[in-house]
């Protein structure tokens, strides 16, 4: 088997030269080349056709977000952005993500991140995924298969180089623990939740969240709780892009919070979330920071076995694309212990077929269906 071709795109000649390094100490892994800037990127992606573009979004020239736009349309490739911890960074790793990109990478301290070796292994890991995935690769962003009839305008954001190095201050609610969720001004099905759909997915996942959660209707009779795998400062600014997208209402997770029909709940990065159920039968948000389960924290299977005891409750549970097999275990809980009925990503419209493959192995799936079509199942088996 050839090796996998990376070209690696970042402004600091350290970064470029570290980032290599940790590529090409894995045998399977060869770098062709490095870039600048975004227009280099272009030039040498024309020339070189690698397999694999590791990007980063702050550069002088042409930014990562002006280049990954290009290329998807022009020459369609994984790629692998690289993003910074702050609230800007964020934004721009989201709208990156929704353009196309396959996943991204959190710099560990800053646009020069000399600890960058912590994440080296992290780096191998999803430049490999990527490669194993573009052949399947879709050309086009998802933003394109949202109807407009249910988004609103976002301004995107702007790569300020000042704003982009300053950190995020921290946010904590009134006990102190977790971030208040975003107010939204939507009309939206309200009332305590007695239906509940349970997602969760990982690489691909915000694209193929922002297709799902987009084609419900405001009116949407069952709460929607949500783990996808993102670090600690990225599911704040996911949960407020797919916000202003959807018909429906969709927040950050808050620690006690009450569910509600028509609102879609994302959790926290760094956290993971349970429902818990009130003596009034209530259902309510519990976060903890307990260890990660199989490397990750939230995890889909933390979720769907305390959904799994909840009494008189509606469930639908829902596993799409991601490496991994977080959620099987999950959900073998929740069908053990009470009725379910399962949503399985089919493969062809899988970014990564890991999640949604394990699943189906294990004989946990009740409808298989392809990304384009799980809202309408949803609406369908929920209504």
């Amino acid at each position: 088997m050839r090796n996998l071709r990376v070209l690696v795109v970042d402004d600091s000649a350290f970064m470029r030269k570290v980032i290599s390094d940790i590529l090409t100490k894995d045998p399977q892994i060869e770098v062709v080349d490095r870039a600048r800037n975004g227009e280099e990127c272009i030039a040498k992606v024309k020339e070189l056709k690698p397999d694999v573009v590791t990007l980063d979004i702050e550069m002088p020239v042409m930014d990562g977000l002006s280049a990954l736009e290009i290329l998807m349309k022009e020459h369609p490739l994984p790629v692998v952005m690289l993003s910074s911890l702050t609230r800007e960074g964020a934004d721009a790793t989201i709208r990156a993500l929704e353009l196309g990109a396959f996943d991204f990478i959190a710099k560990t301290s800053g646009p020069i991140s000399l600890d960058i070796q912590k994440v080296a292994e992290e780096i191998v890991e999803k430049v490999k995924a990527a490669g194993m995935a573009r052949h399947r690769f879709n050309r086009w962003p998802l933003a394109a298969h949202r109807s407009p009839l249910h988004t609103r305008s976002l301004p995107q954001p702007e790569l300020q180089p000042s704003r982009l190095n300053k950190p995020e201050p921290e946010r904590t609610d009134a006990s102190g623990s977790k971030p208040p969720s975003q107010e939204s001004s939507k009309v939206h099905a309200g009332g305590p939740a007695n239906k509940l759909v349970a997602i969760g997915t990982s690489t691909g996942g915000p694209k193929a969240l922002q297709t799902v959660l987009t084609s419900l209707p405001a009116h949407f009779p069952a709460a929607v709780v949500i783990v996808q795998h993102m670090p600690p400062g990225f599911t704040q600014s996911l949960a407020r892009r797919l916000d202003t997208l959807c018909a429906i209402r969709v927040v950050e997770a808050v620690d006690g919070q009450p569910l509600e029909a028509g609102t879609a709940y994302i959790a926290p990065g760094g956290y993971h979330m349970e429902i818990v159920q009130r003596s009034s039968g209530q259902l309510v948000i519990s976060l903890n920071q307990q260890e990660p389960r199989g490397g990750h924290r939230p995890s889909v299977d933390v979720m769907f076995e305390s959904i799994s005891h909840l009494k008189n409750v509606e469930k639908w549970a829902v596993i799409m694309t991601g490496m991994g097999k977080d959620g099987t275990n999950g959900l073998r809980q929740m069908k053990e212990m009470d009725q379910v009925t399962s949503i399985i990503e089919h493969e062809s419209s899988c970014v990564v077929y890991g999640m949604p493959r394990s699943a189906i192995q294990a004989g946990l799936a009740d409808k298989v269906v392809p990304l384009e079509k799980i809202a309408e199942t949803l609406v369908q088996l929920v209504n």
